[in-house]
Order: structure tokens, then sequence, then C-alpha cells
């Protein structure tokens, strides 16, 4: 190798800072995948010992007609604690992942169109929902809060692999790539 592509790759490259990615960054992913799952289950929870409620919340939203807020409210609640308890399980963490994110980008856009419509409602993400009391919404907040979640699953799509997951166990899409996901996260 000539000596100028050496001192170009050299420039290229960030001074070491002693810290070894390929060990870190799946036990960030880790704490991710285990956090997002909690907050799933926890906004799952909330929503499903007063089901009637949830459906309040999906309506308030007014973008539904009543038979499917009815259904979303209703179902709500039960997808959200599934896909936390599959997130924290580490099984199919990619397509969990994904849902999530999916999930989190119809919240982001249901908030938009509320706060764009100027609709006075509480997001019903860990509360109950529904009508409040105008300029007792949140929507800035709720909205920067949704979108790291949504940039956190996008990072799980990205990269699966993480510790402490029944994929690594099983064999699942993540563990097979983990070799990989390493060798990228050395360079």
């Amino acid at each position: 190798m000539s000596e100028s592509a050496s001192a170009s790759d050299s420039a290229r490259r960030p001074a070491s800072s002693g810290i070894n990615w390929a060990l870190v960054l799946p036990w960030a992913r880790t704490v991710v995948r285990v956090g997002l799952g909690v907050v799933w289950i926890v906004a799952g929870l909330v929503k499903v010992t007063d089901p009637a409620q949830s459906v309040v919340a999906v309506r308030a939203y007014q973008l539904l007609p009543d038979g499917l807020s009815y259904l979303v409210g209703w179902t709500l609640p039960y997808l959200e604690i599934l896909l936390g308890l599959v997130l924290i399980s580490g099984l199919f963490t990619r397509w969990a992942a994904l849902l999530s994110g999916l999930l989190q980008l119809a919240f982001v856009i249901g908030l938009i169109q509320a706060w764009a419509r100027g609709l006075s409602i509480d997001c019903g993400c860990f509360s109950s929902g529904g009508q409040v009391a105008p300029g007792a919404t949140t929507y800035a907040p709720d909205l920067i809060r949704d979108i790291v979640f949504l940039a956190a699953a996008a990072w799980l799509v990205w990269r699966p692999f993480s510790r402490l997951s029944l994929d690594a166990v099983t064999g699942g899409f993540a563990a097979q790539h983990e070799g990989a996901e390493q060798n990228d996260e050395e360079n």
C-alpha cells in the first residue's frame, strides 16, 4: 500500500477513543429494546383497564369512523402489551421494531393532524385521553417523545442484534447477522 493511501485512510478514521463499539452497541440496543418494550406495556396497561375510555380517546382524533374507532380502541391496548412483551423477549426483534415504528408513525401523524386542525385532545398514550380544555394540550412534548420512540424503533430495525434476546437463543435473523453487525461497528 502506498504512503498516500495509508495517510488517507488514517485521515478518514477518527482517533481511537478506546471504546469497543462492537461490545457497547449490542448492550445499548438491549437497553433501547427493553425500554421500548416497557413503554408499550405501560401504555397498554393504562388503556386495558378502561377500554371504553380508550375508544373515547381514539374517537377524539376524529379520523376513523365510529365502528373502526371502537375496534381500534378495544384492540390497541392488547397490541401494545403484546408488542412490549415481544420486544422485551427479543424475539423477532426486527419485525417487532418495525411494527413499533409504524405504530409510532401513526401516532405522530395523528398528533400532527389533531394539532393542525385545532383539536383540544390529550393523546391518550399514557392516560385516558379524549377532549381537554383549550390550551391544555401537550402536542409539542408528545410529538418529541413519539419521534424519539420512532427513532429508537428505526435503530432496532436497522440493527436488531442485542444481548439477552430470544433471537440469539433461537438463531433468529438478528443472531444470524450478529457477526456482520459487529464487523460494521468495528470499522
